[in-house]
């Protein structure tokens, strides 16, 4: 029995980069041998074992079969004289497609360590062409480390979104690599690689319509604004959000739009409502400095702001990231987030008094007369604009 350290961790490492996760193949051994070492079975489709005490996860060395369409249509066969090399070849791209040994010795049969050296994304064999995941995969790993797709790759890419295999997906599987392109150091790559084979017109039409439109206010491509509204959006920091990854892809769609987008990709409330909002209130929050008291209440109403400011946080950072595109001096990211966040506190200072209306509907009224004399006051006390 053999073991050695596969995948992801060794092409991060060999980049400089944190390894997190470690996965191991076991080549020349059987499920009872594991078992009798202690190892716990965990694979439902194929053997994969977790270690007894470290707890990381151990595959037995396998080959396998494609047997109908999607990312699950596989037949997998583990048995002890399935070669490192066999099981190597089976995976999606040649820079996640190395091993190292015990002893730290890099295995690389099918030219890893050169792709990563020229930063391409290259497919390991034909057999990429089985598992229309990959397609996904291929453009996040763009995003995430900013390399270029091979052209037989993306030639392969292309004829799985030519076949319809996309389809076959499950709305979470799509989701999940979507956004974690989203969140990648330069989502724009991502966008761009699925664009090219076709596959973001495919899951996410809405989205693919945005390149070539103009916007309302006069920006000549709204998906490439878009796409640099989120790179910026992934360099503000370490961990950018989702939700406003996803406020920011969808700010220049409409309502059915985002909707119907939400809702196939099966995303999270937090992300649906970023979405939502940043439609329904981004047009306020461009002209924050310009806006009443009544108009401030209505958006913070929307936002539900009082009882959750998180929500003006994601759409303040939106905003901000869409305003990068404004030449300097038109619009002020800045200057919106003091304004908003001052009209929050405005209300939040409000004493309600004891004595309430009879009504509901004279207490909604007399809550609404309070909140917007306290925004008038807040207005009447800021600095004058340029």
């Amino acid at each position: 029995m053999k073991i050695y350290r596969v995948g992801g961790s060794v092409r991060d490492e060999l980049l400089g980069l944190p390894v997190t996760d470690r996965d191991f193949v076991v080549v020349g051994s059987t499920p009872e041998a594991m078992r009798e070492l202690g190892f716990q079975p965990v694979g439902r489709d194929f053997p994969v074992f977790l270690h007894p005490r470290t707890h990381e996860e151990y595959a037995l060395a396998r080959t396998e079969r494609k047997h109908g369409r999607g990312h699950q249509g596989f037949i997998f066969h583990a048995d002890p004289d399935v070669t490192l090399e066999a099981d190597l070849l089976r995976r999606d791209l040649t820079i996640n497609a190395m091993a190292m040994d015990e002893s730290g010795v890099l295995i690389d049969p099918y030219g890893g360590q050169r792709d990563l050296a020229s930063r391409t994304l290259r497919h390991v064999s034909p057999a990429f062409g089985e598992d229309p995941l990959r397609v996904l995969r291929v453009a996040r790993f763009a995003a995430r480390f900013g390399f270029e797709v091979a052209e037989g790759t993306e030639a392969l890419m292309r004829e799985l979104v030519a076949r319809g295999e996309l389809r076959d997906l499950s709305p979470e599987r799509v989701w999940q690599e979507f956004a974690l392109g989203l969140v990648a150091r330069q989502p724009s790559r991502m966008l761009a690689v699925l664009r090219r084979c076709g596959a973001l017109r495919e899951f996410a039409p809405e989205i693919d319509g945005l390149f070539g439109a103009a916007g309302a206010r006069g920006e000549p491509d709204l998906g490439v604004a878009t796409a640099l509204a989120l790179d910026r959006g992934a360099a503000a920091g370490d961990s950018p959000r989702l939700a406003v990854q996803f406020g920011i892809t969808c700010r220049h769609l409409t309502l059915a739009q985002a909707v119907a987008l939400g809702a196939r990709l099966k995303v999270s409330a937090d992300c649906r409502d970023a979405a939502l909002n940043a439609i329904r209130h981004g047009a306020a929050l461009e002209r924050a400095a310009d806006l009443s008291a009544a108009e401030w209440l209505a958006l913070l109403a929307g936002l539900d702001a009082l009882r959750r400011p998180e929500r003006l946080d994601v759409q303040l950072s939106i905003q901000s990231f869409w305003r990068g595109r404004e030449p300097e001096g038109k619009a002020d990211p800045e200057q919106t987030r003091v304004l908003a966040k001052g009209a929050l506190q405005a209300l939040n200072r409000i004493v309600y008094p004891d004595a309430a209306p009879a009504s509901s509907e004279g207490v909604a009224e007399r809550v609404r007369q309070l909140r917007l004399a306290a925004l008038e006051e807040w207005r009447a006390g800021m600095p004058a604009q340029d």
